[in-house]
């Protein structure tokens, strides 16, 4: 029989009375309730101290491959050295998958959630993700946003800055002596920030405006199809000397052109400067890439840290619980420099 909050309360004093002392899991467990909802209805004094055991956290994500390892893993250290559990939903960028999971993981016993949805452009298209906003559970996106005015902007959320990410490659470009620099990326939920972030810092830096990749009007089909139309696009800036430098999305998708720009004939760096983003293996390349490295450890330990916050646990890194106002955090990631942007040259 389900309790009302006044019994509830008056269950847990007597079960205090009884026993002296219980952990709010053992509480939740003896009254067939969450932890998250018992520290919701009982008043300051009536349950122990914020703690985060015997809490569940869920966590969708698209894969755990690649990118999302580290965020994945910056969330578990950060949950489970609170004293609570993660688990773990995976989407597969497969429609209507995350709904799906986030239902599951709540069903299974989650007292909230991240979620990293299967957005195409990173953020949700009108009248998409409306699901997120309509959970009882505390919320907190990862690695994505969503536009002012959509429900899901009130969403706590934590994401890497690519658009800053992408400036900083312009800039460090640009301090090096390049005036004409090209934007390669593969379509992703991250393209729209880095293409953002690379148009302010050319505007703002007064620099050569470069034809954009024309991925970016007609997505690639398939990979073979993508390297292609990059490699066509670099080689043509580059034998018409209106590009001397280019930012390229992945760090994987340089190491795979590189050596067929070389084989064209097009010297790295003399003839193009390159920076990779993201430096999941830049650092192995044959020629070691520059590259821009969000910091996606980070990212998933902040967004544990807050979503703990609002299941009442106090972070011990911030001011307070995270009771009150939403937060939108944004992670900068690093430039790391190494050989293929010719910095050593420079130097």
């Amino acid at each position: 029989m389900r309790l009302h909050v006044d019994q509830r309360h008056e269950r847990v004093l007597e079960l205090v009375r009884e026993r002296g002392s219980l952990r709010v899991a053992e509480l939740a467990e003896e009254l067939g309730m969450s932890a998250v909802t018992l520290r919701r209805d009982c008043p300051e004094g009536h349950t122990p101290a914020p703690t985060a055991e015997g809490l569940v956290v869920g966590m969708v994500v698209p894969t755990t491959e690649y990118y999302y390892a580290d965020v994945v893993r910056g969330a578990r250290q950060t949950v489970e050295a609170a004293g609570a559990r993660l688990t773990i939903g995976l989407s597969r960028y497969l429609p209507d998958e995350d709904a799906a999971q986030a239902r599951r993981l709540l069903s299974t016993g989650a007292d909230g959630l991240l979620l990293t949805p299967s957005w195409e452009r990173g953020c949700p298209e009108q009248g998409e993700g409306l699901w997120t906003v309509e959970q009882e559970t505390p919320v907190v996106l990862v690695e994505r946003s969503a536009p002012l005015g959509h429900p899901a902007a009130r969403l706590d959320r934590v994401r890497s800055d690519h658009a800053h990410g992408a400036a900083e490659a312009v800039a460090h470009l640009a301090r090096l002596g390049h005036r004409a620099i090209a934007l390669a990326v593969q379509d992703s939920p991250t393209a729209p920030r880095l293409r953002v972030g690379y148009r302010a810092a050319v505007e703002a830096l007064g620099l050569t405006p470069v034809s954009p990749s024309p991925l970016g009007e007609a997505p690639s089909q398939s990979e073979a199809d993508r390297f292609e139309r990059t490699l066509e696009y670099l080689c043509q800036g580059v034998a018409s000397g209106n590009v001397t430098a280019a930012i390229v999305h992945s760090d994987a998708d340089a190491i795979v052109l590189i050596p067929r720009l070389q084989a064209r004939g097009v010297r790295v760096p003399e003839d193009l400067a390159v920076i990779a983003y993201d430096d999941e293996v830049a650092s192995l390349a044959d020629l070691p890439l520059t590259a821009v490295a969000p910091d996606k450890h980070a990212v998933g330990a902040a967004a544990a840290r807050l979503l703990l916050s609002r299941l009442g646990v106090d972070d011990p890194g911030a001011a307070g619980p995270g009771a009150g106002a939403r937060r939108h955090l944004d992670i900068l990631p690093t430039l790391r420099v190494r050989v293929s942007c010719g910095a050593a040259a420079a130097l």
